[in-house]
């Protein structure tokens, strides 16, 4: 006779009611994650992360919006009530993806830019000819 196993229910993780938000919205995808305020991942999201968007459609702004939802979500369901929001990069959903974010149910305390421009630093590429 087979000797039965005992099993034992994974127990979520709780995170904090505080956490931030970090929005990278490159020209190609845009990847939200949703952190503690010491930096540990609580939940992630990007365009293509749902599995409906793929190749361009990653850099819409609706792709965005929908991975931001999925990783606020995530985030809320695990305990996290208000967010500070990073944005980071120039792409199409970087306000798709606040607006996400405040959609999934999650407060939003400050919104700040982390965008990061050169004060005219290295010496830009040659011109491509045409």
């Amino acid at each position: 006779m087979a000797d039965k196993k005992s099993t034992t229910n994974k127990v979520k993780k709780r995170a904090p009611s505080t956490g931030v938000v970090a929005v990278l919205a490159t020209f190609n995808n845009t990847i939200v994650t949703v952190t503690t305020m010491n930096g540990d991942t609580v939940s992630q999201g990007s365009g293509g992360s749902g599995g409906e968007q793929k190749g361009s459609r990653k850099a819409t702004a609706y792709a965005a919006e929908q991975g931001a939802k999925k990783a606020g979500g995530v985030a809320k369901e695990r305990g996290m009530i208000e967010v500070h929001v990073r944005l980071n990069g120039a792409g199409a959903g970087r306000e798709a993806a606040v607006r996400g974010i405040a959609s999934s149910g999650l407060k939003i305390l400050s919104v700040t830019e982390c965008t990061k421009a050169p004060h005219n630093g290295a010496r830009r590429r040659k011109e491509k000819r045409n």
